[in-house]
């Protein structure tokens, strides 16, 4: 934390100049035991991201089929030019650590899921909620949005059971490989 503190006031800047609204975004997630949570990331979408969601979907049905698939798009014109940088290098997930630091996440860990996602666990959702979320994980360090989501889950399931100090250790030290070197990281 102390390491990436110098750069936040500048990335809180940069979000309010890039368009108005909210410095933070706070989204409900699903977390250990289904306990949900008030998840907090920097803002990296523009303020009516949800109404430009529909629009877009309503006019596009492969926007819907992509958006429904992976709960992403991969060429979102509702993020910021600021977004596209936090996003890319992590930096927008910096404010979870106020989420570890409340007990609702740790520092590695499955991501936290929003209730819509809940579904496409199956029956490994037991599994996967049976710990707390990470602020990173095996799957952000694996190529992230690039994964099929099926194949996610997997990769959940098997940090849920085989986890270790030493893979939570490499899970962290690749995950700053990817905030400093970004490229190709799978991050939209």
């Amino acid at each position: 934390m102390v390491l990436l503190f110098p750069p936040l006031p500048g990335d809180r800047l940069m979000i309010a100049v890039s368009s108005p609204g909210p410095i933070f975004y706070v989204q409900e997630r699903v977390g250990r035991k289904f306990k949900r949570f008030k998840c907090i990331k920097f803002r990296t979408m523009v303020t009516n991201a949800d109404e430009v969601l529909e629009k877009l979907m309503a006019g596009c049905p492969q926007t819907r089929e992509e958006f429904e698939k992976n709960f992403k798009l991969r060429n979102d014109p509702r993020i910021t030019w600021i977004g596209k940088f936090l996003r890319l290098t992590s930096l927008d997930e910096f404010p979870q650590f106020w989420n570890v630091l409340k007990g609702d996440m740790s520092l590695v860990g499955p991501r936290p899921l929003v209730p819509e996602e809940l579904h496409k666990y199956g029956r490994q959702i037991n599994q996967v909620l049976s710990i707390k979320p990470g602020l990173t994980g095996l799957w952000q360090v694996s190529g992230r949005n690039d994964i099929p989501y099926p194949e996610r889950v997997q990769i959940d399931v098997y940090y849920v059971y085989y986890r270790t100090m030493t893979l939570d250790l490499l899970i962290i030290a690749k995950t700053l490989g990817v905030m400093l070197f970004p490229n190709n990281n799978g991050a939209y």
